[in-house]
């Protein structure tokens, strides 16, 4: 028998994990480990852990259809799971383990005890690399190097695709369903159903539902997506985030379903369908340097001077930012729009990011733990990635004298002002882009609004921003020469 610890694989269709398992011919069954207690280490937000419940309960119904038992424990943290799965594999019968790898630094040391502790008990342990398209360490320079620059690896990555089998594999069945007696496997319907909030009720959690998903999307607004992505009031991008985050749907799904939609396409292009696919590499990318460095699991600045930028850190400008009550609209709706929702659209985590770290201040490291807290569609690389990038202390980043001025963002690419008007009920009076300096609006109305003044003067911190940045990178320097 052959046992599948499911992790960030929450799927039957294109698990390579559960594929492995059935190579063999042997009977198959399905595990799933949760851990409150490392969870809340990881800051993951409760929004994210009720869509796993609720994902993990329709995948127990579509596993039973192919005759695939699903157990479910709850461990204190990963040594422990660690233990319980063994535990579990050793009553069953199974000889092997197998499982998604996953690459942070307390994943990797879990799998490391894992593989340790199975084979003291005469226990296979079989890795598969399935969270991305193309695994970490197959896109390397032609020196062997990690890319740390996305364009030459998006280049390189679409060069090594073209040589591999990347196409997602088919769900088969067991024969017959396997006969389980561990505790793990009975009432685990019961078990999950207690754990669910209903706080992800606004997302799909079975299979099918979430695969149209990516069909409507890809065979619709793809065809628009380079056009329509960047503006947050538009129906412009495929949502579909949270399912990749929780490997309810797969990267490989995706380009398949748009290589269906467009057989002509060429992924390094322009177009709207190639640009999505482009952000399908973001993803990839992340990951692969996760993997390759894993400073970056421990919270530090991926380039070294970085960690020499002095940050106010005050603690009042932190909630008004958590809050929405900046006084800059753009920033304060997308606040709002996260903490109603446990979604933000990607332009407007730019925006709020390039806030919090250049006007206001304030370590990367304060923001990229809130998201964690309030994502549904956390992914800890891309996350970390997109915070480091709008930090400017991240790889490829966003260059630090270029910073992100949340009035004009918001005239750019909410120029009517409707997604502010939506997630701001005390400006829906103000007409149009005017919305975006309410205040403004306000004066020459001789109306006093229910709405703070800007918390701080942009131009001001964009200057102080930039001079602490020199000054960081300065000390490197002198580091250096020293």
């Amino acid at each position: 028998m052959k046992l599948v610890w499911l992790r960030r694989d929450l799927r039957t269709r294109d698990n390579r994990a559960i594929a492995v398992a059935q190579l063999a011919g042997e009977p198959v069954v399905a595990v799933y480990a949760a851990t409150p207690e490392q969870w809340d280490v990881h800051n993951l937000s409760s929004i994210q852990r009720d869509l796993i419940y609720r994902r993990l309960a329709a995948l127990n119904n579509e596993l039973g259809i192919k005759n695939i038992p699903l157990g479910f424990i709850e461990a204190e943290n990963y040594e422990t799971a660690v233990l319980e799965v063994i535990a579990i594999a050793q009553s069953i019968g199974a000889d092997e383990i197998i499982a998604q790898c996953e690459y942070e630094v307390n994943e990797t040391r879990r799998d490391a005890l894992l593989t340790k502790k199975a084979a003291a008990a005469g226990i296979k342990v079989s890795l598969i690399h399935d969270r991305c398209v193309l695994p970490p360490g197959s896109v390397l320079s032609a020196k062997s190097d990690v890319y740390k620059v996305f364009t030459p690896f998006k280049r390189a990555w679409l060069k090594a695709l073209a040589n591999v089998n990347w196409y997602p594999v088919k769900a088969v069945s067991n024969d017959n369903l396997p006969t389980v007696g561990h505790s793990a496997f009975s009432q685990t319907a019961e078990k999950l159903e207690a754990h669910i909030s209903m706080e992800s009720a606004g997302w799909y959690v079975d299979e099918m539902s979430i695969l149209r998903s990516l069909r409507e999307f890809t065979s619709g607004q793809a065809a628009r997506y380079d056009a329509d992505r960047d503006f947050p009031s538009k129906d412009g991008t495929s949502v579909l985030s949270p399912y990749l985050a929780i490997g309810a749907l797969s990267p490989r799904q995706c380009l398949a379903r748009v290589l269906e939609d467009y057989p002509e396409l060429s992924l390094d292009g322009n177009g709207g369908p190639a640009v999505w696919i482009s952000e399908i590499i973001w993803r990839e990318f992340y990951q692969h340097l996760s993997a390759a460095f894993p400073k970056i699991s421990r919270g530090e600045a991926f380039i070294d001077w970085a960690d020499n930028v002095k940050w106010d850190n005050n603690k009042d400008l932190f909630e008004a930012w958590k809050s929405g009550k900046t006084g800059f609209p753009i920033v304060d709706a997308a606040m709002r729009q996260l903490a109603d929702t446990g979604w933000m659209h990607n332009r407007l985590r730019m925006i709020v990011a390039s806030f919090l770290t250049k006007d206001l201040l304030i370590d990367w490291r304060w923001g990229e733990a809130w998201f964690s807290q309030k994502l549904v569609d956390l992914d800890y690389a891309s996350n970390n990635g997109g915070w480091q990038w709008s930090a400017s202390t991240g790889t490829d980043a966003q260059p630090y004298f270029r910073i992100f001025n949340p009035t004009s963002q918001g005239q750019r690419f909410d120029p009517k002002g409707d997604f502010v008007r939506e997630w701001m009920p005390e400006l829906r009076e103000i007409e149009g882009g005017k919305v975006h300096e309410p205040h403004k609006w306000a004066h020459k109305k001789g109306i006093n609004l229910d709405y703070p003044l800007p918390i701080v003067d942009h131009s001001e911190r964009r200057k102080e921003a930039i001079s602490r940045f020199e000054q960081a990178k300065g000390k490197q320097s002198l580091a250096r020469e020293a």
